[in-house]
């Protein structure tokens, strides 16, 4: 978040969806994401392989992409993954009905659990899909799934779909008088999927574990990694994410039981378990040193509070509040729902003061004689308060070198608490000390060779910046909730 070129420059809004102010669902249509790759083609010559089907662009679909990887963090360039994702897609291509359609597959740097595609066969999955698979089979359970809506066109039946459901990028502008309406869904960022229908789901994972298994992957790999997902998203339970990238494969493609079950019985017409690659060794080595969750070098959250080591600056959001770093803001809501803050980035000219700026109009129902010139940790700043129908707002702008962040806080009732919350948050506003810049790594995938007197407990002990470590260890190496680990095994950590 807050890259100067990805901000979202909110010029005018009603004073009621300041804090929605975020970018509006587009026309995804597929599962997932993945880094940018395609191995260049081999000129057709003697006794050389046939150059790879090039995947169709056409300005749409060009312009979906860029959307993808402004919503997604941008492409995760990493030779070793590309090569085993390329390898893999070729490997499925060669087994399907259809090796004449051409795939890219882009890996995007997200921390979310996603993959999904386009009509014309560009293929998208998260780094966070790659560090919960536990081996190649269940990546190519993915791609091959990907794969089989493509090549029966529910791809591009879901584009139709959202077209015609007439999605709109724009702010909302008037929810103020919806009285049921909370901080959170004022907050709240939606990346619009038209869902898969049930019956797309089952014939894309019929196809697609047919391919896996004809490629001599697995076939047990696609239920093996649903039910993963499925417990990944049990772990995520309680934690609403408000950040589009955050959405997962469970959002669009249900992992119900019943599609586990279905996934194995389909399995069984291939091959016994165990009887089939499973590439673990290869897979781990590919993922070592992977990152994992939010990426420092966009900022991230530890707790309540937020560090953007890049533009150097940190600040920390009330007790009670959860922080969740969106592609276009940081967004805070507090337990409950009933006060909400929005930090952001905006453009205002070097020679407007900050108060005119509050005053200029990109808000409605600003109080004009509320405006006050303020210095905040040594920064210049400015201050007013706002009313809509159902929400008050105290909204803070900062100059912080060449740029103007902007706080935004949101009450249902304004309180002295409300009135401290927002004062405190602004004023834990301030500059990264260069050592807290250094230490402001991003948490990696270590594979790990289990030792005599590992457990799951000591093991879990060792993750960094996780919550429910134990629970979190088992889901990461594929392991229920009873299985013990073995020694000589490699397994997966999260480390800093």
């Amino acid at each position: 978040m807050l890259e100067r070129h990805g901000l979202v420059d909110c010029r005018r809004l009603r004073a009621a969806p300041a804090v929605l102010c975020l970018a509006l669902g587009g026309l995804l249509a597929g599962c997932g994401d993945m880094g940018r790759f395609q191995t260049a083609a081999t000129p057709a010559a003697v006794a050389m392989p046939k150059p790879k089907p090039a995947v169709a662009q056409t300005p749409a679909t060009e312009k979906e992409h860029e959307r993808i990887l402004a919503s997604y963090g941008g492409t995760y360039d990493d030779p070793k993954l590309e090569a085993l994702v390329s390898k893999t897609v070729d490997r499925l291509v060669a087994a399907s009905d259809r090796p004449d359609q051409g795939y890219k597959v882009t890996i995007l740097n997200s921390g979310a659990v996603n993959a999904f595609a386009l009509p014309n066969g560009q293929l998208y999955v998260t780094r966070g899909l790659l560090a919960l698979a536990s081996d190649t089979s269940e990546l190519s359970s993915v791609l091959s799934h990907e794969m089989a809506h493509v090549l029966s066109k529910h791809a591009a039946m879901r584009e139709d779909q959202a077209r015609q459901a007439a999605i709109v990028t724009r702010v909302v502008t008037d929810m103020s008088n919806d009285p049921d309406l909370t901080a959170l869904a004022l907050a709240k960022t939606k990346l619009t999927m038209a869902s898969f229908s049930r019956k797309q789901e089952f014939e894309a994972d019929g196809i697609g574990v047919g391919i896996s298994a004809k490629a001599h992957f697995d076939p047990y790999g696609a239920a093996r990694f649903l039910s993963a997902m499925e417990r990944n998203a049990e772990l995520k339970a309680g934690k609403s994410s408000l950040d589009p990238r955050a959405q997962d494969f469970t959002s669009s493609h249900p992992a119900t039981p019943e599609r586990v079950q279905n996934a194995q019985n389909i399995a069984r017409q291939y091959t016994a378990p165990e009887g089939a690659e499973r590439d673990r060794e290869s897979y781990l080595a590919a993922i070592d040193n992977l990152v994992y969750g939010e990426d420092p070098s966009e900022g991230f959250v530890r707790g309540r509070r937020f560090l953007h080591p890049k533009l150097g600056f940190t600040f920390q959001a009330p007790d009670n509040f959860t922080l969740d770093n969106t592609a276009q803001a940081v967004i805070g809501v507090r337990e409950g729902g009933a006060q909400a803050m929005r930090f952001d980035v905006v453009r205002v000219p070097a020679e407007q003061s900050l108060g005119d700026y509050l005053n200029s109009g990109w808000m409605e129902g600003v109080e004009k004689a509320s405006t006050e010139d303020l210095t905040i940790n040594g920064f210049p700043a400015a201050s007013a308060t706002a009313k809509g129908d159902q929400w008050q707002f105290k909204v803070y702008a900062l100059r912080f070198g060449s740029d103007v962040y902007r706080f935004i806080f949101a009450t249902r009732q304004k309180s002295t608490e409300s009135e401290r919350n927002a004062r405190e948050t602004v004023n834990s506003f301030r500059r990264l000390t260069l050592d807290e810049i250094q230490a402001a790594r991003p948490l990696r995938i270590k594979v790990i060779t289990v030792q005599p007197g590992d457990t799951v407990e000591s093991l879990s002990h060792r993750m960094a910046g996780v919550d429910h470590p134990a629970e979190r260890f088992r889901v990461l190496n594929g392991l229920d909730r009873t299985a013990q680990v073995k020694v000589r095994d490699r397994v997966k950590i999260v480390a800093d």
